[in-house]
Order: C-alpha cells, then sequence, then structure tokens
C-alpha cells in the first residue's frame, strides 16, 4: 500500500542537512525569511558542531501559520546535502515526508524508502556547467536549492529575490549573480518536478509586528538599557555572543556624542575568574555591571559568587546554558545549570534566578536584573541557554518606558551621613533583611565600609563571635525571602476543564510547552500549567503544587534540577512530582513533552474531576 504524501499549507517542517563551512547558513536563512516575507511565522534552529569545518550542521526551519514556535519534533522533509549523514537524515523524515536531494551522482535504490517522496536536481551538474570558480560553484549551489525549494513549495520568488537585493544593497553584481542562481533552480524544479507538491506556503498575515532576533542580542541591549556601564568577560560558547552584541550597543548608545569617549568599559579577562572579580570591584564601586558566560564559567566563579553573596555587592551574571557537564556538548542546548546557580559557592547561600522564555523576555529580565540586584545587594543570574541565545525568533517588539528610573536599592546619601544617621552596612533597620549601603565618594569622611568575605558585626567591623555570624545569616534569609515578591511572578494558564493534573516548566521549553498543552486538550488530557519565571520560588508555586494530586515538571536536564529545587525549597512530597526530561542536546518538542504526559496518565488511569484519583508515580 503506497503511503500517501503530507499534505500540509503553512504547517510543516523543514531540515536541512549541510556541512560546516559550506557557505549554506546564509541560504538557508535566506529561505526562513523568505516565509516570514509572506507573513507566515517560522521558527528556525541551527544545529552546528563544535569542532572544525567539515563536520555536519542542520538547520530546520518551523513553518507555523498557527504561531507555534518551539520545536515540533519530527521533520516533513529533509534537503540532504551531506553524504556523510544520508542514512540518518533520510531515516529522520516522517511517513508521508519528502526527500529533496542533488542527484547529480546516481544512488542505488537501497538509499531511499518507499514512504516518502524523492525529488532530486542535479545541483552539483548544474554549477559545473555554470561556473568556473570552485567556492562559485559551492556557494552558488545552496543558492540554486533555496529557489528549487521556492517553485516546490509555491512560494513566491519575489521574496526572496527582494530579500537578495536589500541584503546585497549597493553591489550590483552580488545581486545578479545571486539572483541568477537561485532562478537556475527555480527554473530546473519548475520545469522538471511535480510543482507545487504537497508542502505549501500561501501568503497569510500572521506575523504581524513581531520582530525576529536572538537571546544573545536581545540581553546585551537588555544590559544598556539596564544601566550597565562595566562588562568582564572571558569568551565561551555560547554566550560570547552577548557581550559582542552589548559592545555593538555600547558603541551607538554609550559613545559621549560631543568627544567621542566611550563611556562604558568592556574587559576581557584572562579567564572566568579574574572577569567575575572585575564585575564584584564594579559593582562595589557603583558601576552597574555583568558577566556572561556557560556552565564551566560558573564552576570556575563559584567562590567569587560566595563573596558577592556574603559581601552583598550587585552583580549580574548572564549565563547561557550548555549540554554538560565538563566540556559536554559547547553547541547543544540543555537546561543544566539551575542548581549550580541557584546554591553557587560553598556554604549556605541562595542566589536570585531569572528564567527567561524567548528574546523578548531576554531583554526585559536582563535589564530588570540589574534593578533586583542593586535593589537586593547580591548576584543575580539570567539563565538562558543555546536554543534562545543563538536562534533567531519571532518575538514582541521590545519596549521601555523612558520614565522608568534605576532602583538603586537602600543607598545612604550624603545628606544622611553629614547629618550623622547611624551607618551599619550590615545593619537590618526595617526587618527585610536589606541593609543600607554607600557608594564610595558619597562623603569625604564618613560612610565608608570594607568589603568583607568574613563574618562581622552588623557595623562591618570583623567578628567571630557566633551570634554575629547567626544574625547575618539570619539577616540573609530574611533577604532571600524578601526577593520572592520581587522576582517575576509565575504565570498560570488554567485548562479548559477542571482538572487535579499541573504541569510545571521554565525558559525555553515554553514554547513546546504551549503546543503541547493544545495537543493534549485535543485528545481530551486537561493540565494545569505554570511558567516559573524566577527563583525564590513564590508561595503561588508552591500552593499550585499543593492544590494538585500530580504535578508534572518539564525541564532539560538529566538530573531534574527544578524539581530537585521545589523539593529542596518548598518541603514538597517527591512522590507528587513527576519528571518529564529531555536532555540528548537538542531543543525539547511539543511531541516529547506530550506524550510522556499522556502515557504517564494513561497508564496510571488518572480519573476526572468528582471521581476518586489514583495517584501518579514519579
Amino acid at each position: 500500500m503506497t503511503t500517501p504524501a503530507i499534505q500540509h499549507t503553512n504547517d510543516f517542517v523543514i531540515k536541512f542537512a549541510n556541512v560546516n563551512g559550506s557557505g549554506s547558513a546564509s541560504a538557508n536563512e535566506l529561505f526562513a525569511r523568505a516565509i516570514i516575507r509572506m507573513g507566515v511565522p517560522v521558527a528556525p534552529r541551527n544545529i552546528f558542531p563544535s569542532n572544525i569545518q567539515g563536520l555536519p550542521t542542520w538547520y530546520e526551519v518551523r513553518v507555523s501559520e498557527a504561531g507555534w514556535l518551539g520545536a515540533r519534533g519530527g521533520c516533513d522533509m529533509m534537503v540532504a546535502m551531506n553524504p556523510q549523514t544520508w542514512d540518518r537524515d533520510v531515516a529522520a523524515i516522517d511517513r508521508g515526508g519528502y526527500l529533496f536531494y542533488d542527484s547529480t551522482k546516481p544512488l542505488p535504490p537501497s538509499k531511499f524508502r518507499e514512504d516518502i517522496t524523492v525529488l532530486g536536481v542535479p545541483l552539483t551538474a548544474m554549477c559545473n556547467a555554470e561556473y568556473d570558480d570552485a567556492r562559485q560553484r559551492q556557494l552558488f549551489k545552496n543558492s540554486m536549492y533555496v529557489g528549487a525549494l521556492i517553485a516546490l513549495l509555491d512560494m513566491e520568488f519575489a521574496a526572496a529575490e527582494q530579500l537578495i537585493v536589500d541584503r546585497y544593497r549597493g553591489k550590483d553584481q552580488l545581486i545578479k549573480a545571486n539572483v541568477n542562481a537561485l532562478r537556475l533552480g527555480y527554473d530546473y524544479a519548475r520545469q522538471n518536478l511535480p510543482c507545487p507538491i504537497g508542502l505549501r506556503v500561501k501568503r497569510a498575515d500572521a506575523v504581524g509586528e513581531r520582530i525576529m532576533i536572538d537571546g544573545n542580542s536581545a540581553c546585551g541591549l537588555g544590559a544598556v538599557f539596564g544601566g550597565a556601564t562595566v562588562a568582564g568577560w572571558y569568551p565561551i560558547t555560547p554566550s560570547t555572543s552577548v557581550i559582542e552584541s552589548f559592545s555593538s550597543y555600547c558603541r551607538k548608545f554609550r559613545t559621549d556624542p560631543d568627544n567621542g569617549r566611550a563611556r562604558y568599559a568592556i574587559v576581557q579577562a584572562e579567564d572566568e575568574l579574574a572577569s567575575i572579580g572585575m564585575v564584584i570591584g564594579a559593582g562595589w564601586n557603583g558601576a552597574r555591571a555583568f558577566t556572561a558566560t556557560s556552565g564551566p564559567g560558573i564552576s570556575l566563579m563559584q567562590e567569587f559568587f560566595g563573596l558577592a553573596y556574603f559581601a552583598e555587592i550587585p552583580a549580574v551574571i548572564v549565563d547561557v546554558q550548555r549540554g554538560s557537564p565538563s566540556t559536554g556538548m559547547p553547541t547543544r542546548t540543555q537546561q543544566s545549570d539551575l542548581l549550580s546557580c541557584a546554591y553557587a559557592s560553598h556554604g549556605d547561600t541562595r542566589h536570585v534566578l531569572l528564567f527567561p522564555q524567548d528574546a523578548h523576555e531576554c531583554f526585559s529580565l536582563t535589564a530588570q536584573a540589574f534593578d533586583l540586584a542593586e535593589r537586593l545587594q547580591t548576584p543575580v543570574f539570567v539563565l538562558s541557554d543555546l536554543d534562545i541565545g543563538m536562534n533567531e525568533q519571532l518575538c514582541a517588539p521590545f519596549e521601555w518606558d523612558d520614565s522608568r528610573r534605576y532602583d538603586r536599592g537602600k543607598l545612604m546619601s550624603y545628606d544622611e551621613l553629614e547629618a550623622g544617621k547611624d551607618f551599619g552596612r550590615y545593619l537590618d533597620v526595617d526587618g527585610d533583611g536589606i541593609p543600607y549601603r554607600t557608594i564610595p565618594g558619597t562623603h569625604p569622611t564618613k560612610g565608608a565600609y570594607f568589603t568583607r568575605g568574613t563574618t562581622r558585626n552588623p557595623y562591618a567591623k570583623y567578628s567571630e563571635v557566633g551570634t554575629d555570624y547567626v544574625y547575618n545569616m539570619e539577616r540573609l534569609r530574611r533577604k532571600f525571602n524578601t526577593a520572592k515578591d520581587l522576582v517575576p511572578a509565575p504565570i498560570l494558564t488554567k485548562a479548559a476543564q477542571p482538572t487535579h493534573v499541573g504541569v510545571i516548566y521554565y525558559g525555553s521549553t515554553a514554547p513546546a510547552m504551549a503546543e503541547a498543552g493544545a495537543k493534549l486538550a485535543a485528545d481530551g488530557i486537561h493540565v494545569d500549567t505554570l511558567r516559573v519565571r524566577g527563583f525564590p520560588f513564590s508561595d503561588e508555586v508552591m500552593q499550585f503544587i499543593a492544590d494538585r494530586d500530580a504535578v508534572f515538571v518539564v525541564e532539560q536536564n538529566e538530573s531534574a534540577q527544578l524539581r530537585t529545587l521545589l523539593i529542596n525549597e518548598g518541603e514538597i512530597d517527591p512522590k507528587k512530582l513527576v519528571r518529564v526530561l529531555h536532555y540528548d542536546g537538542s531543543p525539547i518538542t511539543a511531541r516529547f513533552i506530550a506524550g510522556k504526559i499522556a502515557d504517564a496518565l494513561n497508564d496510571r488511569k488518572v480519573s476526572p474531576i468528582g471521581q476518586p484519583q489514583r495517584k501518579v508515580a514519579s
């Protein structure tokens, strides 16, 4: 029986299998942006190696007029341009899907599948006939397959053509050459292949005012708007472009227009330890300072995190998480640093964490982190990851209220010091655990304090008296509790029907979770969901768990770190929190989440509201 070909308009996944360094990235991006130009949302994801040129790389384009931007799982068409990965690329195509390949060299029937549609274009032969230069043959082969895809998917040729014009504006020869290659592929497909196929792109109006930006660039811009003037850093994948974008934005927004002088300092340190030391020094001196790093950097910075926590110095750390531990998978995504950041350093430390779900929140939460760091006088971690940080995504335009003023927290002023107001650097005057601080230079003779990593009394005088240490630790705990009401509140989404089952998730799992929730509801499985956006957890998070018989915790790591944090901080019965864990380095998918939750509920026959409930095991 012949498998029917997939028939979908504005709702499919295309995956490109290429060789790293072949110049395919710009062509694949051109393809994705051409679909956006037609008013149809896309979610592109670049899956690339951490090693040298010549290794496999993939680029996935999720086309979804409905607006689903998370990874779906599976692919409807594979553009197989890498012989090294041919077998697994062909195996990854969904039944009824499509295989597009370079048919210059004949392949045996064993290399294909009977349940997919095969579309061959002799790209290499066409390029050899058209171009003499070897590099041109490689680069324009990419443009040719984009042209062929435009024909096969019934896309508007003019949309891609205009993108080329925009990209190479003022360089007429490049425009002409790229458009010509695009046209060659387009014309061949129209003349030799069944155009259009079952997958089609139809003009829509579903993109709206959304912008396309990656999370790292958004963090860099958020740091500028958040008032950062100092960055100490050491390059590490996948966080490097956070500081690169911050530098670019600073040149534009933090350069004195009168004399051209930089009103910012960006220092590439000799290592991660030095970089966080610079940030802490700048924070003590009154600057808003930050660093960007990933898991291995977090490991190296541990002792300094303890100093900033105990000495109570503002600092912001943007952690773009990757596969771990050790070197792990530097170019793969995970949510693997939750526990190492929450309890960073030795001893009794607890740190404030923020969890952005997309580039829009990378901007807003990074900006907010600087207010929180100064308000609470403590390190604040923004936990992004590679999927958010290094992939461009559609998101709402950034917003900023020009009347907004920075929250610098409890600062003792010159007038207060001059009037003789009592200043105890570590003195809790109102019960929220947050003391007053001074900024160096506020007063020429009064209000100075030493930054201590050792225990002290409320007036910053060195002390090894046990009661002084206990006072400080209890005050720090009060301050952490104060942070519960300052971090972004969780977002609750109620199911269409009453349910005893909930799901807690955070960060980059959000787009896939939204789609998984809709898929579960369509199958008659209703769950309430709660997206956690900050730590310490608010009372609402613990109440969400208490009100339900079973709560699934969705995250991208092997050790269930969010679940562990919930159990530890809320003293939750572990049996109540059900693991949904994805950690192979690829972004979590809606299919994966929905499948895991449905299987768990079906296996345990969880009953509807009003009937006796059966427990769901963890």
